[in-house]
């Protein structure tokens, strides 16, 4: 066998144990044997170099039959740290997980304007920072994944962004050109699809994630893989005119869905009929029990143009799973079976419907895990989550 073609079989045997131990961990060589179907030779051949790499840890488990006690492996999971950026258009949120996936530290900072250069320096002051703060770990920051709301090219570079008004932005470059580490550019709605895969619906292969914070996009998992379509734009569903002749949109058309089903559009409407310009979604909540008819005759409207929006989805590409990613619709009791009573059809069809219970730190999330799946190079990842920890704001 050529050393080339042997080298490269043993890098799919580390990547599939490494993969494996992450999913089922902690493990014994014994089981990983029969999980992975390699030889035990290979098996703890394997296991030497992650450990020797400190990648994995052993471990001894109570054993009160005869015999020598089960060595386990786990993922050494502080040996280092993925950064995940939600780049929203009022604010960035910054996550820092462990290797597991599991949120170590979150920070929000607030943005005054759009300017992309003010924006790019205020990422590079924190990824510096970060990786100051995590260099005591062996591998420290292991990657830097970016959610963009907006659309991402195939190539990584920004084509448009809606509410920054930004066009043809290599983000990737500039900021690889100040900070000594990968960079990763992604859609958001893909990374939210991803860190649903990951963390909640391990077994599905055919997803959908909406989410509908400040516009609405779209994640697609299609064979388990993300559908990006031709440049990368697939997924952009806020754009799909469902009133013609209607409000005029940042991307140059009218009567786009996220005009009429996104969150931004709802508080926005909400505010100008009540002169509170600062609503929250515990204003909102309490708005709703106490039967507020301007607001409730709105969420009658909202719901309407959500369910509109979903059963065009739905009949497109008949998705095994829908995720809907939105607070908003947390506040309001029964409007999931409003929903799932206003697309149910004799043609459309899907599994289930759900509303994310990653929330808003979806997309954090789904950077995270991307980070860690680049930098181990393995072929799926599966993860659970933790308790959230606290989140600082500046």
């Amino acid at each position: 066998m050529e050393i080339g073609v042997a080298s490269y079989l043993k890098k799919i045997n580390k990547n599939l144990i490494l993969s494996k131990i992450i999913k089922h961990g902690p493990i014994s060589r014994s089981d990983l044997a029969n999980i992975t179907k390699l030889t035990k030779a290979t098996i703890s051949a394997q296991a030497a170099d992650l450990l020797e790499e400190e990648l994995i840890i052993e471990t001894h488990i109570e054993y009160n039959s005869v015999g020598r006690k089960p060595i386990m492996l786990s993922l050494r999971t502080n040996a280092g740290y993925a950064l995940g950026i939600d780049l929203d258009y009022r604010d960035i949120k910054f996550t820092i997980s462990d290797l597991m996936g599991n949120p170590v530290h979150t920070a929000r900072v607030d943005l005054k304007n759009s300017n992309y250069d003010e924006i790019i320096q205020i990422l590079i002051n924190q990824i510096r920072a970060y990786q100051q703060k995590f260099s005591h770990s062996h591998f420290g920051i292991i990657g830097v994944v970016i959610g963009i709301h907006g659309t991402v090219t195939n190539d990584k570079t920004i084509s448009f962004v809606p509410q920054h008004r930004w066009y043809n932005k290599d983000l990737k470059t500039d900021l690889e050109k100040n900070v000594n580490i990968e960079v990763t550019v992604e859609n958001n709605a893909n990374l939210c699809a991803f860190a649903e895969k990951v963390f909640n619906f391990h077994q599905c292969t055919n997803l959908i994630n909406i989410s509908m914070y400040s516009g609405i996009g779209m994640g697609f998992l299609m064979n388990g893989d993300l559908v990006k379509g031709y440049h990368g734009f697939a997924g952009e569903m806020g754009h799909m005119i469902i009133q013609p002749d209607g409000k005029p949109c940042n991307c140059g058309k009218y009567g786009c869905w996220e005009l009429y089903a996104s969150e931004a559009s709802f508080f926005k409407k909400i505010s100008e009929k009540l002169d509170k310009p600062l609503l929250t979604y515990e204003d909102i909540q309490n708005l709703v029990i106490a039967r507020n008819p301007a607001v409730l005759t709105e969420m009658d409207e909202y719901i309407k143009y959500v369910s509109i929006g979903l059963n065009n989805i739905i009949n497109l590409l008949n998705p095994e799973t829908l995720v809907i990613n939105s607070e908003l619709l947390k506040q309001f009791p029964g409007a999931m079976s409003i929903i799932k009573s206003n697309i149910k059809t004799s043609i459309s069809n899907y599994k289930e419907i759900y509303l994310s219970e990653l929330g808003t730190d979806a997309c954090g999330m789904g950077a995270c895990a991307l980070a860690i799946k680049n930098y181990l190079e393995i072929p799926e990842l599966s993860l659970s989550t933790k308790q959230d920890v606290l989140l600082q704001t500046s």
